[in-house]
Formats: C-alpha cells, structure tokens, sequence
C-alpha cells in the first residue's frame, strides 16, 4: 500500500479509502490511484483487512433460485451497485430448498460479511434474527413489511389486481389462477389482488395450484385445464409467474387449445423470455434490476450507519408494478 501511494503521490489513509470507500473520493484522485494500483499489480488482501477491522468488504445475497430470470436480474442489479461501493458479492442459491436457505444464513454468519440480502422462500426463517442479533446488517428482498429489517418489494396484491381487471374487462368470466406453493407470500398475495378484481365484476376464480413455479408446473397446469369440461373451464388464466406461463402455453399448444381464443394468458415478473414467446406473453412487470439496486443501496446506508455509530432507521420500501399486454391476452373473450 505505501508503494502504491508514494507512486499516486498521496497518502496511505488516501489509498485505503479508493480500497475501501471510493465513493469518499475525488473521481480524479481515485483514478490516479487506481492507475497505480494496476502498474504495479498491487492486490489489496481482503482476509488481512477483515482480521484487523473485525469486519470485511464482502456481503452475502441469497435468493430462492437463481434460475429464475427474475432472481438473475435482480442479482445483476444488486452486483453492479456492490461494484460501485467497492463490495465483493457471495452469492447463494437456495435452488427453493427452505434447508439450503437456512445452510446459506449460517453459512454467512459465519464469514464475517459486512452485510446480508436475503430473497425468502416462505416464512422468515431463524437465521435473520441470528444475524440481526449478532449486528450483521440484513436487507429483505422481494418481501413487503413486517420484519425488524430493511425490506424491499412489489406491492404483488395491486399486481394480481391489474392482471384481473384486465381479463375481466376484456370479457372473461371464468378465470384460473395458476401458481404454487401458497406458503409463498407472492403467491397468495397475487392471487388475492386476481380475487379482489374478480369480485368486482362477478367474476369466478378457479384456482389451480402447483408444487412450485416453473415450466413443468405450468405445463401440467394446461393439462388439468384442458382436461375440463369446456363449458365449465376458464377462458383466463393469471399465472403467479412468467415461467408458469410459459409452460402453460406449450401445454394449451399440444392440446390444441389456442391462446388468446380459447384461453387468455397473463404472466407475472415480465421477464425477457415473456415478450420472445411463441406468442408474446402479457405480464406484470416488476423493476427486477431495480429491485436489486435498491436492495443493495437499504444495505450499503445500514452497513454505513453501523460503521460510523448512527442509528439506523430500518426503511420499507413499496414499489409498483404495472401491466405490460401483448397478443397472449389482446382478444376478447368470445364466451
């Protein structure tokens, strides 16, 4: 570290700032530093300086599933915002495992992270309140209130909301909802906004549960739907996610069941693949990459505020979600 100052011409406490705190200084400074930290090929030991400060330059983010491109994007988010502040991010799957989840958290209590985002799969599980107990900063994700730690989420009961006055009003009066497990809050939350919608116009609900919330789930969905009597099955379908609805849609194709005629398709989360479908997928989309950003910057504010002795407010945060329509749903029903 003295090398590398004596060579930027500015102090060792200046260096450890571009090391440590690069948002403290001055742009033509830190480049003048960074410049010097690549000449001369110096690498700033990050296990020397956790030992020391009792506290690391890393952070943990586990999610219910990575596979999930609603997770991925989220993750991309929250990395690039970790990149900016100078934080290294660990990343963990729980591969949507509540076992996982919980050898994840004690995992990251016990690598002396600075900080801890979690996306739960269900109920909150022990391990936050073991990290909020031992001062580990911990930010929720994807999960609205109610929790004594940050939290970040879309507001999931005004987005089933707007998927239903949608098929209502576009003349739908049976309508499935596809989604599982209801321990999942989204799950349930989304499917009360689809209710509450539905109820307004004297619509029926029919609800079609799934183990968990992928192709496979939606694509066994389209078969207990086609499955149905005709004259007694829905001609809408909200599925809790966009994977869901992509399954669902290969299952109404093999069994020659057109979308929209026959039946109307809305997703949730408006992931890539959504508008790149065999038929465009209408869906509510949710700020995925922002949802991160934010996510990490509740983290970076709590991690700030322990460091420089503040108290620290935990904040919720609500953001909303809107409905993007495409051909999957753009036809009125005819029933």
């Amino acid at each position: 570290m003295r090398d590398v100052a004596l060579h930027a011409q500015v102090s060792v406490g200046t260096v450890s700032h571009v090391v440590n705190h690069p948002d403290r200084v001055q742009p033509k400074t830190r480049q003048r530093v960074e410049e010097a930290i690549a000449e001369l090929g110096w690498v700033p030991n990050p296990q020397a300086r956790a030992l020391r400060s009792g506290r690391s330059r890393t952070v943990g983010i586990a999610v219910m599933d990575v596979a999930n491109p609603f997770f991925a994007d989220l993750l991309r988010g929250a990395q690039a915002r970790f990149e900016e502040a100078g934080y290294t991010a660990t990343i963990g799957d729980a591969d949507n495992r509540l076992a996982r989840e919980a050898h994840l958290l004690r995992s990251f209590l016990g690598q002396r992270l600075s900080g801890v985002i979690l996306g739960p799969i269900g109920a909150l599980p022990p391990e936050v309140a073991a990290l909020t107990d031992a001062g580990v900063p911990t930010v929720l994700v994807d999960r609205i209130g109610g929790e004594d730690c940050c939290t970040i989420g879309v507001d999931d009961i005004a987005g089933g909301h707007l998927a239903g006055e949608h098929l209502v009003e576009t003349g739908h009066r049976r309508i499935a909802f596809v989604g599982g497990p209801a321990e999942l809050p989204q799950v349930t939350q989304r499917l009360t906004g689809l209710q509450r919608a539905c109820r307004n116009g004297g619509v029926e609900v029919i609800e079609v549960p799934t183990p968990t919330l992928d192709f496979p789930s939606g694509r066994e969905a389209a078969d207990r739907i086609a499955a149905m009597d005709p004259a007694s099955r829905p001609t809408g379908v909200l599925c809790a996610n966009d994977l869901v609805a992509i399954g669902m849609l290969q299952g109404c194709v093999a069994h020659g069941l057109r979308v929209p005629d026959d039946i109307a398709l809305v997703g949730y989360d408006d992931i890539e693949f959504a508008a790149a479908a065999a038929v465009p997928l209408s869906s509510v989309a949710q700020p995925r990459r922002d949802l991160g950003i934010r996510a990490a910057d509740l983290l970076l504010q709590e991690i700030e505020d322990r460091n420089e002795g503040r108290e620290h407010t935990h904040r919720q945060v609500v953001l909303d979600p809107h409905l993007v329509v495409r051909a999957s749903s753009g036809i009125p029903a005819t029933d």
